[in-house]
């Protein structure tokens, strides 16, 4: 299971606990039992009325894969998200508790969050008998209904159903009492949300044991006599079955999921800019501010998110196997951690990421993309060439009409200019000299102005790397940088 505390304490924060102890009290209050498939379209259908977020944090998908699993959930059906590694997958399963209610009542210290009005396990509908009314009442948080686990061939029966106790028979009890049962992930999970990630990884022979889960709602325990009825849903990611090798999905299991869904990369290069910015941790402080992350200016995220669809969509590439979302941000992350390594090095501050932060990256990235077997020992200048693509697009969309004769002018006669990835902000800035529209080039990159050197000598950097490009100039590369001529 994998919950997150911090969004389980912020949450708690925002509503407090109730104060009901007793199932007497429970009734008094009014409160009624729902199944979690209709709490989930319940609450999912307030949102689409007052017009709210339903999926934090999701992007890309809003006009294919939400529609899609918006109807799944008011279907009431069980999901199989499949797609490509690194496509949203388990992000958005994880979103799915936050359409639960904020608390829900359980039979204080059952294993398998039994409801009060409702108890189905031995231990439950025992005390129920014995106690009535003053029958102990917990309230568990939506952040603790949630279970997940990642498939992997050794995962056995028990670790997902359950398996007899031996501790509890050596208490005394006898096998056949079915309190001895030491319930696994599933039921644990009884009244919530179910993950069941790369779900061809698991064993066929296991996968069998789910199929009563999805269809009768029940489980079964060894020899016991047991018929426990689940309240759950049940959502699993797989990858495309033409990829994955390790596995498959038997058939039965398959045709008992109600949806299947496509998930995929983002469509568009504002969905990619998104995602780079939102996941890409690159500004986080040290504690008492120190040690701060670099700032990564706006053209340079788009040189990585065009680089990252342009290896997505390389011949070279193998496309099966795709190119994650981790690739932009690993990227994006490691261009900052650049920037904060000249700076260690050089003093300058803040430290700000330029175009020579990016080329470093390449070699680091390359275990994180699938090449076709023809283009064995190509990969690093496969890579690269899309990187000086991805510059040479983003300085059109950017630069390609702006006036840079002022920078081109530090050229004549024979100037140069060197610079590189140790090169500090103001060495690189006095070397250049004034640029008569320098102002207006930061402009373009979405620059105001006021910002600091680093930024400056970024907009630089990256002129003059588009220059080169674009066939203006001519560049020579040395150790760790770059001398820049006519």
């Amino acid at each position: 299971m994998v919950h997150s505390d911090n969004q389980t304490q912020a949450a708690a924060a925002a509503a407090p606990r109730p104060a009901i102890a007793t199932v007497g009290e429970l009734r008094a209050s009014g409160h009624r039992y729902e199944a979690v498939k209709d709490e989930i379209r319940r609450n999912l259908l307030a949102r689409m009325r007052a017009g709210e977020q339903r999926f934090s944090g999701i992007i890309g998908f809003d006009q294919t894969v939400i529609p899609q699993l918006e109807r799944a959930l008011l279907a009431g059906h069980d999901t199989m998200l499949l797609g490509e590694r690194g496509q949203g997958k388990t992000r958005l399963i994880r979103t799915l508790p936050e359409l639960l209610d904020e608390w829900t009542p359980v039979v204080a210290g059952c294993e398998i969050n039994d409801h009060p009005y409702q108890p189905v396990c031995a231990r439950c509908r025992r005390l129920a008998a014995e106690h009535g009314d003053a029958l102990p009442v917990a309230w568990r948080h939506r952040s603790e209904r949630y279970g997940e686990k990642l498939a992997t061939p050794d995962t056995s029966v028990g670790d997902l159903i359950g398996d007899v106790d031996p501790v509890k028979v050596a208490e005394g009890r006898t096998l056949g009492d079915a309190e001895t049962i030491h319930f696994g992930l599933v039921p644990r999970t009884n009244r919530g949300v179910f993950c069941l990630n790369e779900l061809p990884d698991l064993a066929e022979r296991i996968q069998v044991a789910l199929l009563n889960v999805l269809e009768e709602r029940d489980i079964g325990v060894r020899g016991y006599a047991l018929r426990l009825p689940l309240d759950l849903i049940l959502v699993a990611s797989a990858n495309p079955e033409d990829y994955t090798s390790r596995g498959r999905i038997i058939t039965p299991l398959k045709d008992r999921f109600g949806a299947e869904i496509r998930t995929h990369y983002p469509q568009s290069l504002s969905a990619e800019l998104a995602l780079i910015r939102q996941e890409a941790q690159i500004t986080a402080d040290g504690p008492d501010g120190a040690d701060p992350g670099a700032e990564l200016p706006g053209h340079l995220v788009e040189v990585i998110a065009r680089f990252t669809r342009l290896v997505r969509a390389s011949p070279a590439v193998d496309a099966r196997s795709g190119v994650s979302a981790r690739f932009a941000i690993a990227a994006a992350e490691s261009a900052a951690a650049g920037a904060v390594r000249r700076a260690a090095l050089t003093g300058e501050a803040p430290p700000v990421a330029r175009i020579c932060d990016l080329p470093p990256v390449v070699t680091s990235l390359r275990g994180k993309v699938e090449f076709e077997v023809s283009e064995e020992g190509r990969e690093q200048e496969v890579l690269e060439h899309m990187l000086r693509r991805a510059t040479a697009d983003t300085f059109r969309a950017r630069l390609g009409s702006a006036d840079l004769s002022g920078l081109l002018a530090l050229f004549e006669g024979g100037g140069t200019v060197e610079t590189g990835e140790l090169v500090p902000a103001a060495g690189l800035l006095t070397r250049v000299g004034e640029v008569k529209g320098l102002a207006k080039i930061m402009q373009r990159l979405g620059m105001d102005g006021s910002e600091s050197l680093g930024h400056a000598a970024a907009a630089v950097e990256f002129a003059l790397e588009g220059l080169y490009l674009m066939r203006r100039l001519s560049k020579d590369e040395i150790d760790g940088g770059a001398v820049y001529r006519t």
